[in-house]
């Protein structure tokens, strides 16, 4: 039997894969060129990167000095307002601008038995009041009357009967002479203008006062002074 005949001919020679992987790339790059593919990313890219900004130059520029325009009404009167000192007014009350001194203490602080007698006399004072007005007996310390000016009131009083929203309290001395102060209910007690009526009355440690709620934003303010404590232990 014979074997047929074969030539070097008719031999399939298979391309490599490089070969077809190099075909492959330009037929690709002909569709993207007939696409024209490549002008439309660069158009795009273009179009997403905004353009910087050009940083705006300054203009320079020189100091000068101007006369200021007056009124033709005031041209020949003489330049510059006049002050005068008057009193701020809060309502119907005015707080002094000029407060007195304080007297002198003998001594920095009031003594235990002094502080019980002024305490004492306040009380018996207390008493003797109309109890239809409310009332409360508040001794004076040293951060009440120097220093921080400030005075806490009792939180039992202040819940019952002061207002519930910061306000001015008028606090009325024996004389009659009013002084209003601020009312701060967050914090149980007077602020600003304390430290006038202090000063006004010369308050020192030791001494008590008796508050008294005539009205819903007063007070009359009574006063046992604690240096009636040497004179008593004279007599």
């Amino acid at each position: 039997m014979t074997r047929p005949h074969t030539t070097q001919s008719s031999k399939m020679v298979m391309p490599s894969y490089e070969q077809c992987r190099q075909k492959r790339l330009e037929e690709n790059k002909k569709r993207m060129e007939a696409l024209n593919l490549p002008q439309l990313a660069k158009t795009l890219r273009e179009i997403s990167t905004p353009p910087r900004p050009t940083p705006a130059k300054r203009r320079p520029y020189a100091k000068q000095l101007v006369a200021v325009r007056r009124s033709p009404r005031v041209a020949n009167m003489p330049a510059g307002p006049v002050y005068v000192e008057v009193d701020v007014a809060v309502g119907r009350l005015s707080i002094p601008r000029r407060l007195s001194k304080p007297r002198a203490m003998s001594g920095a602080y009031a003594t235990n038995e002094a502080r019980e007698w002024s305490i004492t006399r306040a009380e018996e004072l207390q008493s003797a009041l109309d109890q239809a007005y409310p009332s409360f007996v508040r001794p004076m310390l040293p951060s009440h009357v120097s220093s921080c000016f400030w005075l806490g009131l009792p939180s039992y009083f202040c819940k019952q009967h002061l207002p519930k929203q910061d306000t001015v309290m008028t606090l009325v001395d024996e004389k009659g002479d009013e002084y209003p102060t601020r009312w701060l209910p967050r914090k149980t007690g007077l602020s600003g203008g304390w430290k006038g009526f202090a000063v006004a009355r010369e308050l020192v440690d030791g001494d008590a006062l008796v508050f008294q709620l005539i009205s819903p934003t007063a007070f009359k303010v009574y006063i046992v002074r604690v240096e009636g404590f040497k004179e008593g232990t004279k007599q």
